[in-house]
C-alpha cells in the first residue's frame, strides 16, 4: 500500500498469508508490504511441543504475526505466531479491513476528483497517514471534524470530495463517559446560575454534551467523544469551569465520577 515504508519494523504486527507449510516452519507473504515473504521457524508457530505444524497453520490461512528481525539488504524477515495473543489478533485484523476499505473509498475520491489513482497516493496518502496515523483514520477524522483537514494543512478541491466519501461511507467510533455534579447556590435566582452554568457546559464543539436532572442537587454529565482521551480531556475542563463558575458566586459544586 502507499505510505508504508518497503519494510516492516521489527516488533510491529503484520498480517500474513500462508503460502507453504513445511515441517520447520511456513513461509507467509505479508500482506501490507508487497507481499514480501516472511518465515515463521517451528519454534515460534506456538508454545510447546509441534507434532504437526499443519494443526496451527495451513496454506491460504490468514494469520497475524509479530516481526523478529529484519535484513532488507537480504530481505529476509523472521516472525513470529506464538507471540501475538487472540486480542492483538482481533485488533490488527479490524485495522488491516479497515485499511482495506479506506484505500477502496481512496479509489472513489481520485475517480470524482478526475485523477489518476497511483499519481493520486503518491501526491496524498503520505501526507495523511503521516498526519492521522492511517488513512481509515483520515476518512475517521474527516467524518467527525472536516475543519481538520485544512488545519493541517490539507487543501486544494480534493479535499471537500475527500470529506464527502468519508461521510457517505464511515460511520465514526465514539465513547461515552459520564459523572456527576452536586450543586447548591445561595442566591435567590440560583436555579438560574445553575441552569446557565449547565446550559454553557453543553455548548462544545468538540464533543457532545449532555446534562441529566438526576433530582436535586444532583446532575448528570455525559460527554461523548470519538476516543477516551478526548473525552476525559474535554470532561476536566467542563467540570473546572462549573465548579469555578459556582465558588465565584458563593455556592458549591462536587463532582464525582461515580454516582
Amino acid at each position: 500500500m502507499a505510505g508504508l515504508p518497503e519494510f516492516p519494523e521489527e516488533a510491529e504486527l503484520v498480517v500474513c498469508t500462508v503460502k507453504n507449510v513445511k515441517n520447520f516452519g511456513a513461509f507467509v507473504s505479508l500482506d501490507e508490504y508487497g507481499e514480501k515473504e516472511g518465515f515463521i521457524h517451528i519454534a515460534e508457530v506456538a508454545t510447546g511441543w509441534i507434532k504437526y505444524i499443519r494443526d496451527y497453520v495451513r496454506e491460504g490461512q490468514k494469520i497475524v504475526c509479530r516481526v523478529l528481525r529484519v535484513d532488507p539488504s537480504k530481505g529476509h524477515i523472521d516472525l513470529s505466531l506464538k507471540q501475538v495473543n487472540e486480542h492483538q489478533k482481533r485488533e490488527k485484523i479490524q485495522q488491516w479491513k479497515n485499511e482495506q476499505k479506506a484505500y477502496k473509498l481512496l479509489e472513489l475520491v481520485a475517480e470524482r476528483s478526475g485523477k489518476d489513482l497511483k499519481e493520486f497516493e503518491q501526491e496524498h496518502v503520505g501526507d495523511l497517514i503521516e498526519k492521522f496515523g492511517t488513512l481509515y483514520g483520515a476518512f475517521e477524522e474527516a467524518v467527525f471534524d472536516e475543519k481538520t483537514m485544512k488545519e493541517e494543512g490539507l487543501t486544494g478541491d480534493w479535499v471537500k470530495t475527500f470529506v464527502d466519501v468519508a461521510k457517505e461511507n464511515i460511520q465514526p467510533p465514539f465513547v461515552d463517559i459520564d459523572g456527576f455534579f452536586e450543586i447548591s447556590c445561595p442566591l435567590p435566582d440560583g436555579i438560574v446560575h445553575i441552569r446557565e452554568a449547565l446550559t454553557m457546559a453543553e455548548k462544545n464543539k468538540k464533543v457532545e454534551v449532555s446534562i441529566q436532572y438526576m433530582g436535586a442537587p444532583r446532575y448528570r454529565l455525559v460527554v461523548t467523544a470519538p476516543d477516551y482521551k478526548t473525552a476525559e480531556e474535554e470532561m476536566d475542563g467542563i467540570v473546572e469551569k462549573v465548579i469555578d463558575h459556582f465558588i465565584s458566586i458563593g455556592g458549591e459544586a462536587k463532582f464525582s465520577r461515580k454516582a
